[in-house]
């Protein structure tokens, strides 16, 4: 029988396998021998690729970030940041079940220091103290990975009767059921005022 042209697995088939296994089953549906089943293959032959599950996931952080957008900031650090925070928050919201990884693992991933260091310089560039560079980093992170790992509109029925009669203040809560816009609106309006009240402090600090 002929060999095949090609490897039967490789690093990328491996990684872009797991990542459609987490998008479909969750984060907890990913085991490497689930993994190696998904490729037709005996879990000791993911081995000789990756070491670990950690490490899959960790390629698979990098993988998923790699669409996120810093260089902004050449346009001023407004700019960069409104610019960093959609391009982070639309990378999460095309993996969601992956959030919880992202939010939790090590920020020593080569990916994430890239893009720290991007931001950093970019806001300090712009006049900034580097200890409030520092937090504000970290607070967009908290706005865009809470906008990920929570949606507003996913909390409410879209059946009329769940508030009739006992929370009259939720009377039209139903129709929001389901609508992405909501979600989407609403991390527009908690980045502007983000936004707007740094520039307000960054008047005072570089005063």
């Amino acid at each position: 029988m002929a060999r095949p042209s090609s490897p039967l697995l490789n690093r990328e088939r491996i990684r872009s396998t797991a990542l459609a296994m987490i998008d479909r089953d969750g984060l907890d549906g990913l085991s490497m021998r689930r993994l190696a089943a998904e490729l037709g293959v005996r879990a000791a032959s993911l081995y000789g690729y990756l070491a670990t599950k950690e490490e899959l996931l960790t390629d698979l952080a990098d993988q998923v970030m790699t669409t996120v957008d810093t260089g902004g900031f050449a346009a001023g650090w407004r700019n960069g940041l409104t610019v960093w925070a959609r391009s982070y928050r639309e990378a999460l919201a095309a993996h969601p079940n992956l959030v919880p990884f992202l939010a939790h693992s090590p920020g020593r991933r080569p990916q994430a220091l890239r893009h720290a260091d991007a931001v950093h310089g970019g806001l300090t560039s712009a006049g900034w103290p580097p200890r409030y560079a520092t937090m504000i980093g970290a607070s967009t992170k908290y706005l865009v990975v809470g906008a990920a790992m929570t949606s507003f509109s996913g909390g409410f029925a879209d059946d009329v009767e769940v508030y009739v009669g006992r929370y009259p203040n939720l009377s039209q809560a139903h129709l929001l059921a389901g609508h992405e816009e909501i979600d989407r609106d609403s991390f527009e309006l908690a980045l502007t005022a983000f936004l707007d009240g740094l520039t307000d402090l960054h008047a005072q600090v570089t005063g």
